[in-house]
């Protein structure tokens, strides 16, 4: 695949007038977790605001057309898509986004591979290191000097994080990053997830544990077998497809009160990694859903179910619960909810950070940005203008960009009040979440860079969600009658977890994501994934699971799963400087 360049000629009448409603040029992130901490992107506000050049001559200019492929699934956007129109005329650049249908993440990438034509830019999910051990990426270190909105996005230290073991960076992680004050609303990290209608029918209660949890699930659905439109109740689900199996198999590290560092528990008092998947408290999870299961409280068909069958069963109201990421479903709910009007029913689902016994202290909710480098937005050896498409990264950075991305167009998508505060009415909202208008409307190109946290201005959120007034604004009534019963205003805050900053190696993902088959570590690391992924589901399903978790633990310690230990022991004594 290569650039393409053609003349955008007039746009359509509507794009045309919303552009009149835009005043200057130029301006000087979504997917982790918000971050108190400023120090890490404030440069960014003191970037030259006409960095990416007058706006005037891009328009009246040839609009380069990249392509981009991103290995998660998504919705494309309509190709005369308004506010892609308006950013191209801005930028002098589109991108042409196509998503993961009914691929796994190495399965769509080694299809690309075979094939020998890259999009231009690409995001491989979870195979960032087979397009780097291909040789198919453009290193980014020449570049980025002369790119200083994109470049002010990381500090020098952060940005050598992502160096390969070349001494080369090949990409960026586009979430998470926190520019001003934090204006943190959501909890967009992982949790057991629970209906506000159900939590409303127990009058409120304390759920802190595991096992309060599924009591409260089999009361209401003992009392509620069906929903209002005559379905079956479903009170758990799990997803096990592909790497989503985090759904079921990472929550003992949780509920023992630690933070997501994804595939090991930091000891931070010692210094040492602990295997969650063997602790006692991993037996009691797992024993505590084997229970459920055979009392038909767990979905008979969370073996089997795929990502699509999945957020199709949320989409119904059905669902009373489940372990998942914020990211990973409610983006998508939270919309057909509102569509449907099942978020006045109650559906909404609202997080609660369980332990395994009462009184634990928890680390669900991550309050600083996470920087995850073992993925990100890369750019491939098939771009024939790297130069272009490393200014369009950096325009995407500034903040007109970012306002037309994630706000919209102004007097169309959002007003300004006297004070200079963002809003929407009550008509914006709707549209906003109206697939329609969506894909021939909205383009916040999803998986660029982009901030949370305070725009330039000082005033207002750079996301929606995070604007207070719009928060509150958009949420449905039982959710905002849970928050005040339990006398909170935020998703963080109803979660309670500990605030606390994480250390410097935090998340060990980022290192045990990447790794090969080229160490004995990283060939446990695969063979301890398919030992789980076999496993888990026979241990829930069990009919005698004393005698399957034994099965499943003699299978676990046949991979060496010690070789993999040592090496991320290795790593967290590199990243904490020891």
């Amino acid at each position: 695949m290569r650039i393409k360049a053609k003349k955008l000629g007039a746009v359509a009448m509507s794009c045309a007038v919303m552009m009149s409603a835009l005043t200057g040029c130029g301006g000087e992130k979504v997917e982790d977790t918000q971050s108190t901490d400023t120090s890490t992107t404030s440069a960014s506000s003191e970037t030259d605001s006409t960095a990416s050049g007058d706006s005037e001559d891009k328009a009246s200019g040839d609009i380069k057309e990249f392509d981009m492929f991103i290995a998660m699934p998504g919705d494309e956007i309509n190709d005369d898509n308004e506010i892609q129109q308006i950013i191209a005329e801005k930028t002098g650049c589109k991108v042409k986004e196509t998503w993961l249908t009914g691929q796994t993440d190495a399965e769509a990438v080694g299809t690309i591979i075979a094939a020998g034509e890259y999009p231009d830019f690409i995001n491989g999910g979870e195979a960032m290191m087979t397009l780097y051990d291909n040789g198919v990426l453009i290193p980014w270190d020449d570049y980025l000097d002369n790119y200083p909105n994109l470049k002010a996005f990381y500090t020098d230290e952060e940005w050598d994080k992502f160096r390969m073991d070349d001494g080369h960076i090949y990409w960026m992680n586009v979430f998470g990053n926190t520019l001003g004050e934090s204006k943190t609303t959501t909890h967009n990290d992982e949790a057991f997830w629970v209906q506000a209608k159900v939590l409303a029918w127990d009058n409120y209660p304390k759920i802190e544990t595991l096992d309060q949890y599924f009591d409260l699930l089999e009361r209401y659905a003992e009392a509620n077998p069906t929903t209002e439109d005559g379905q079956t109740v479903i009170p758990y689900t799990m997803l096990c497809e592909d790497w989503r199996y985090f759904c079921i198999e990472n929550a003992p590290e949780f509920l023992d009160g630690y933070p997501n560092d994804g595939s090991v528990i930091v000891d931070k008092e010692n210094m040492k990694v602990v295997d969650y998947n063997t602790t006692p408290t991993a037996e009691k999870y797992f024993r505590k859903l084997n229970e459920e299961y055979n009392k038909g409280i767990i979905d008979t068909e969370f073996a089997t179910q795929t990502y699509d069958e999945y957020i199709a069963k949320l989409s119904t109201g059905a669902v009373l619960g489940m372990c998942d990421q914020n990211w990973d479903f409610n983006y998508t709910i939270t919309d057909v909810f509102k569509q449907s009007g099942l978020d006045e029913q109650g559906c909404n689902y609202i997080p609660l950070g369980l332990t395994i016994e009462p009184g634990m202290e928890q680390r669900w909710h991550t309050y600083d940005d996470t920087l995850n480098m073992s993925s990100g937005v890369a750019i491939t050896t098939d771009c024939d203008d790297i130069e272009a498409a490393f200014q369009f990264l950096d325009d995407l950075c500034t903040q007109e960009i970012r306002d037309l991305r994630f706000w919209g167009v102004e007097g169309v998508d959002y007003n300004v009040d006297e004070d200079g505060l963002f809003y929407r009415t009550e008509e914006q909202r709707a549209n906003w979440s109206d697939p329609t208008y969506k894909a021939s409307h909205i383009c916040d190109y999803s998986y660029m860079p982009q901030y949370h946290g305070t725009s330039e201005d000082g005033k207002n959120a750079n996301k929606p969600e995070e604007q207070t007034s719009e928060f509150f604004d958009t949420l449905a009534q039982p959710v905002i009658d849970c928050f005040e019963a339990y006398g909170v205003d935020t998703y963080p805050e109803m979660i309670g977890s500990v605030v606390e900053s994480n250390g410097p190696w935090f998340p060990m993902y980022s290192y045990s994501n990447n790794m090969t088959s080229a160490t004995p570590g990283g060939v446990a690391w695969v063979k301890m994934g398919e030992v789980k992924h076999e496993w888990l589901p026979k241990v829930v399903m069990s009919g005698d699971f004393d005698s399957t978790w034994a099965d499943y633990m003699s299978a676990y310690s046949d991979t060496k799963p010690e070789d993999f230990l040592a090496e991320m022991q290795e790593e967290l004594e590199r990243r904490a400087g020891q």
